[in-house]
């Protein structure tokens, strides 16, 4: 449990909010609900076991966080209990409430102890995978898979690193369970139609044989599209987008827009996660919000990006 001032308010609070959820408790030695409250919040806070992290605020000591915090709620009394995440304030409650409300309120916000080690298992797979380590990485994903299945950046992860290593089999059995919200979800939606170029890509003609069709008939779409998936199952993906294009610029809405759909699904594929959490922080001002995370720019991501555009517009 750290005390929130002016000085370490950017680290302790926002900051560490990246990390994990933290539950502000703004209190003050006068206030006999806050002194309700107080232990309740310490219980429950050991009880979680590192879910979310606790932290106070003496509203008399530090009015300037405690008044924009109130204002922004539109909140005037203590104790008064705000969730951050993400480096922002994202919820809330006031009153010495009890602990099943405690519990109530937390369960909607913090992750689940299951998704926690899920959580753990992904970025130690991370780890293993930067090393080359690609069996030890599956086999970290497998387990996050497992103990968490809702989880889906932990199966995309799995699923991709099943694709890259020609695990084709296997990364069918994991895709199943989440193959009905692939329409809902990008990332799955383009593992699963990589996973299609996969598993057709024994039965595609040769390369050759489909590149004299479309070299006869420039409209032969199947013969295009059948190049990209095998161009697609080799994970050669700028040359699988350059095929899917030429079928774009002459037909936008050829088979359902699936050359557009697939083009898309590969720039999701290439795209690199935005980094876990935000480290730096300018000091000076109070704020209530932090950076937004992104990752770096991909320039072959843009100029592919750029082509689709001028294609379709």
């Amino acid at each position: 449990m750290n005390d929130i001032t002016l000085q370490n308010f950017e680290s302790d609070l926002i900051q560490a909010s990246m990390q994990q959820p933290v539950l502000l408790d703004i209190w003050a030695p006068w206030c006999g609900p806050c002194k309700s409250l107080g232990p309740i919040l310490d219980k429950v806070e050991a009880d979680y076991g590192g879910r979310f992290k606790l932290a106070k605020l003496n509203s008399d000591e530090q009015p300037e966080i405690a008044g924009q915090l109130s204002q922004a709620f539109g909140v005037r009394s203590i104790p008064f209990c705000v969730l951050f995440h993400q480096g922002q304030p994202v919820d809330g409650f006031v009153g010495a409430v009890p602990e099943s409300q405690v519990r109530e309120f937390l369960d909607r916000h913090v992750p689940s102890a299951e998704a926690m080690e899920a959580e753990a298992e992904t970025i130690e797979a991370e780890a293993l995978e930067a090393e080359g380590d690609f069996e030890a990485a599956l086999a970290k994903l497998q387990q996050a898979v497992a103990v968490d299945p809702a989880n889906d950046t932990a199966r995309y992860d799995y699923l991709k690193l099943l694709l890259e290593t020609g695990r084709t089999a296997q990364a069918r059995h994991a895709f199943e369970p989440v193959a009905s919200k692939a329409m809902l979800d990008a990332r799955l939606s383009a593992i699963g139609l990589w996973l299609a170029a996969c598993e057709r890509a024994a039965s595609l003609r040769p390369a050759s044989e489909l590149e004299a069709a479309i070299a006869a008939n420039r409209r032969d779409f199947e013969a295009r599209y059948e190049l990209a998936q095998g161009l697609m199952a080799s994970s050669r993906f700028t040359d699988a987008m350059d095929a899917l294009l030429e079928i774009v610029m002459r037909d936008k809405e050829w088979s359902q827009q699936l050359a557009r759909k697939t083009y898309v699904a590969i720039l999701e594929l290439m795209t690199k996660p935005a980094p876990r959490a935000n480290t730096e922080q300018a000091k000076g001002a109070l704020e209530l919000t932090g950076k937004v995370a992104a990752g770096p720019s991909d320039p072959v991501i843009d100029q592919y990006r750029r082509k689709l555009s001028m294609a379709l517009f």
